[in-house]
């Protein structure tokens, strides 16, 4: 897949301008073969404008509190239902390394249930994935449908022979305690 990826920001008078336009290449990690993600943005909570600087870098997996990351992630087909994952010692060093913070949440004895502190918006591109949650249910969403995780345990399974290509933008939110609620 290829993305073509346009920022917009001011020039020194104030005056909008397009600053890059370029390719984006997805991150790919042989601890899960058949990954790719697209990294396209992210802001933290110091984020201002005008946006003057160059592209920002996308420090970790998930957003900090208060931050957001943008990003495109295709899905490859699981063979026979199984998620592949590589759990070799090496492959977990380059997962750490290309995708910082996102081993924190996966878990390994479940593959691909996590659970973050976000809310995150994914709209499905094309192919099709089915969402499960913690509990078992699953539905499938087709090419058109979205969601909105908001801090639930679940995990992606593309069941079907095609990638999945799913957009998503994810939101840090602080997660309240029993306390705040009473």
């Amino acid at each position: 897949m290829k993305i073509r990826q346009l920022i917009t920001g001011h020039d020194p008078s104030g005056r909008s301008v397009f600053l890059h336009e370029h390719h984006c290449e997805p991150k790919e990690a042989q601890f899960m073969p058949g990954f790719q993600s697209y990294e396209l943005w992210s802001t933290n909570v110091e984020t201002t404008l005008p946006h003057e600087a160059g592209l920002p870098e996308v420090p970790h997996y998930f957003p900090s509190i208060g931050g957001s990351v943008f990003r495109i992630i295709s899905f490859p087909p699981q063979l026979n239902g199984q998620t592949l994952l590589n759990t070799s010692s090496e492959a977990i060093d380059e997962l750490k390394q290309k995708f910082p913070g996102l081993l924190d949440h996966l878990e390994l004895d479940n593959p691909g249930m996590h659970t973050t502190d976000s809310v995150d918006y994914g709209l499905v591109l094309q192919g099709e994935i089915t969402l499960e949650l913690d509990r078992g249910e699953q539905r499938r969403l087709n090419a058109g449908d979205c969601v909105v995780q908001n801090g639930t345990r679940h995990a992606w399974h593309n069941r079907s022979t095609q990638p999945a290509i799913v957009a998503f933008i994810l939101f840090g939110v602080p997660r309240s305690t029993s306390s705040d609620s009473e």
